[in-house]
C-alpha cells in the first residue's frame, strides 16, 4: 500500500530543501504517495513561482496563502488551515523542513491529530533562544518520530535532550542535494561580474531592525567594498530599515536574485559575508570563504569543519577578518560528512525501511 505523505513549504529557504525529496519520491511510484502543501507564508508569488521553476518543483497540490502577520498570527492562520487541510486529507505522515513558522505549525497540528512527524534538518541548535527559529526548532523536534540531522553535533544535541536514538537518523544536508544537483546550471548565469568579487546577503531581525547595529554593519561593508566589490542582492525588509531609519551607504544594492543566480554568485566569490544559515552551509560544500555576521551559529559544523568564520557585528571585526581572507587566510575547511548529493535518497530509504505507525 502506497504512503501517503504530506510535505510542507512554507518560505524560500523550504523549497531548496524539499525540491531534492520530491524528485526522490517520484523513484518510487509504487511506495509513496507525495502531496505537496504550499502554506504561503512567503508572499512573494513571483519570486515563489521563479524559485519552484528553477528547483524543478511540481506545483503545490495545495496553496493555503497565509501570507505575513506576527509569527503568533502566521503560525496561528497555519495552524488553523492545516487542521482543516489534515481533517479531510488521510495521510500517514507529514513531512516539515527546516525552521520557519509554517514547519512548528504543521508539526503541532499533527502531532495533535496522531500524524507522525518528520522533520528533515533536526537537531539544529544555536543556543539562543531569542531567536524565533530557535523555538520553531525545539518544538517541532520534540513532536517528530523521525528527526532528520545533517551533522554528527545535531545528533548530540537531540540526545541530550531526551529524544530516542530510535528517532534521530544521521542522512546529510538536503540543501546540497539541490546545490550539486543545480550547480552546473547556475554556472551558466550571466549575472556573475568580472573579476574579484564579495557577495553579500543580510535580513535577519536582529541585525537590522536596530539603527546602531545596521549601522554598524553597513559601514564595515563600506570600508571592504574599496578593497573588494560587494554584490548586494538586498533583502525587502533590509531596504526597508535602510530607508526608514534614513541611514546613507555608498554600496550600490542589486534587486533580490533566483536561486540559479545566488548560486552563480556564491559559487564565484572571493569571500561571502552573510547573516543567512543556509549560506553558511552552501559556501561550506562549494569552498567558499564566509563571515557570518552573528555573534552564534546553528550551524557550528560549517565553523568547526567548513569554511564559516563567526565575525559579530562590530565594524572592527568583520573588516579584519576580510582583510584576513583578502591577504590568503581565508578558511579552507573541508565538506561534511554526507554532505554529497544523496540526503534525500537516505530519507527516503529511512521511510521504505521504517514506515509510519499512525
Amino acid at each position: 500500500m502506497k504512503l501517503r505523505i504530506v510535505n510542507i513549504v512554507g518560505a524560500r529557504p523550504n523549497f531548496m530543501k524539499m525540491a531534492p525529496l520530491m524528485a526522490e519520491y517520484r523513484k518510487h511510484p509504487r511506495q509513496f504517495d507525495p502531496v505537496l502543501v504550499h502554506t504561503g507564508q512567503h508572499y512573494d508569488a513571483n519570486m515563489s513561482k521563479l524559485f519552484f521553476e528553477q528547483l524543478h518543483l511540481p506545483e503545490p497540490d495545495v496553496y493555503l496563502g497565509i501570507g505575513s502577520g506576527t509569527h503568533a498570527e502566521q503560525t496561528a492562520k497555519v495552524m488553523i488551515e492545516m487542521e482543516k487541510l489534515l481533517a479531510t486529507t488521510p495521510c500517514d505522515l507529514v513531512v516539515v523542513v527546516g525552521d520557519v513558522n509554517s514547519t512548528m505549525a504543521a508539526a503541532i497540528v499533527a502531532a495533535k491529530l496522531c500524524i507522525p512527524v518528520a522533520h528533515v534538518e533536526a537537531g539544529l541548535r544555536s543556543g539562543d533562544r531569542t531567536m524565533p527559529e530557535e523555538i520553531n526548532r525545539l518544538i517541532t523536534d520534540a513532536l517528530s518520530d523521525y528527526c532528520f540531522t545533517t551533522s554528527a553535533d545535531a545528533n548530540e544535541n537531540l540526545r541530550r535532550e531526551g529524544v530516542s536514538r530510535k528517532k534521530i537518523f544521521f542522512v546529510g544536508n538536503v540543501m546540497i542535494d539541490t546545490l550539486l544537483r543545480l550547480k552546473d546550471e547556475a554556472m551558466k548565469s550571466p549575472i556573475r561580474p568580472p573579476g574579484q568579487y564579495g557577495f553579500v546577503t543580510l535580513h535577519r531581525p536582529s541585525n537590522v531592525d536596530t539603527k546602531e547595529t545596521l549601522r554598524e554593519i553597513l559601514a564595515a561593508l563600506e570600508v571592504v567594498n574599496k578593497d573588494l566589490p560587494l554584490v548586494f542582492p538586498v533583502h525587502p525588509r533590509t531596504a526597508a530599515r535602510i530607508k526608514g531609519f534614513g541611514l546613507r551607504s555608498s554600496l550600490k544594492p542589486i534587486e533580490p536574485v533566483g536561486y540559479l543566480d545566488a548560486l552563480c554568485l556564491l559559487a564565484g566569490a572571493t569571500m561571502v559575508l552573510t547573516d543567512s544559515g543556509g549560506v553558511q552551509e552552501e559556501t561550506t560544500a562549494l569552498g567558499v570563504p564566509c563571515l557570518t555576521i552573528r555573534k552564534n551559529t546553528e550551524r557550528p559544523v560549517t565553523v568547526t569543519e567548513g569554511t564559516n568564520t563567526l565575525v559579530g557585528t562590530s565594524r572592527a571585526r568583520i573588516v579584519s577578518e576580510a582583510k584576513n581572507i583578502l591577504a590568503g587566510r581565508g578558511k579552507r575547511g573541508r565538506v561534511p560528512k554526507f554532505w554529497d548529493g544523496r540526503a534525500a535518497e537516505r530519507i527516503v530509504q529511512c521511510l521504505l525501511e521504517h514506515p509510519p505507525k499512525k
